[in-house]
């Protein structure tokens, strides 16, 4: 299953590191795909996911999700 969400804030490849290694640590997450330019984030897991544990997880990077 793939959710899409957008981060503010990334601005290079350290940026995008940080959010992919903090959603990844998320239960049932397969893969995270981050583009820097777009704030575009697409996590690939086994099942749903909240929305509000990918937002935590944005945060505890040092980022946002954009409204």
């Amino acid at each position: 299953m793939e959710s899409s969400f957008v981060v503010e804030g990334m601005t290079c490849q350290h940026c995008a590191a940080s959010v992919s290694e903090e959603i990844s640590e998320i239960g049932g997450v397969t893969d995270v795909k981050v583009d820097v330019d777009s704030g575009a984030v697409v996590v690939t897991s086994d099942g749903a996911i909240d929305g509000d544990t990918v937002a935590r997880a944005v945060e505890e990077a040092g980022y946002r999700l954009a409204a």
